[in-house]
Order: C-alpha cells, then structure tokens, then sequence
C-alpha cells in the first residue's frame, strides 16, 4: 500500500471514530476514559496538536468543536453527567494507563 493511501485509510478511520462519537452523546467521557483511556478531550488534543505540527493556527476550542461537533460548552450542557464517585475511583485507578498527548501544552 502506498503512503498516499495509507493516509487516507487513516483519516477515513479517524472520521469514523469521531462521526460514532458524535453520535453516541450517551456515551460518557470518563466512561470512555476508564475503559480505553482515552476520551474526546484526547482526540480534541491531538487534533490539535497535528495541527500545531503543521504550524496551522488553531485553538483548543476550536479541535474540541471539531471533535465534538458542537461547541464543548453546548456539549457539556446537553450531555454531560456528572461522574459518580465510582467513576471517579476508576479515574484515579487507572490514570497511570490513560493516553499520553504529545505535543500538546
């Protein structure tokens, strides 16, 4: 497979991950995160940092509205529960394993 197409299979990937997480508004982040560990705050920060890579200007905001397809402060209005204390305790458990962002400040 040529780089060209292996990249396109990639951002296919990527567009699908964030199509189904946009969708799945009833799926929590936290919850993504003691699972998988990583959540759409994650891709929100390496979306940005691709994009800082590539010296585009681009903001927080701006990769988390991408991501999240609505601006994070409507997302957290509509979606957003407040994490249980067991959440919570699976959150500190397990954030040795969470994703490390590089490139992202």
């Amino acid at each position: 497979m040529d780089r060209i197409t292996k990249l396109e299979l990639e951002a296919a990937a990527f567009r699908g991950l964030v199509n189904h997480l946009q969708k799945r508004t009833d799926v929590q982040n936290i919850d993504i995160m003691n699972l998988a560990g990583f959540c759409r705050n994650c891709l929100s920060k390496w979306y940005l940092a691709a994009a800082k890579d590539r010296d585009i200007d681009l903001d927080f905001d701006a990769a988390r509205e991408i991501i999240y397809g609505m601006p994070y402060s409507e997302w957290k209005d509509n979606h957003q529960n407040e994490a249980s204390p067991s959440q919570q305790e699976l959150y500190k458990k397990t954030q040795s394993l969470h994703a490390k962002i590089i490139g992202y400040e």
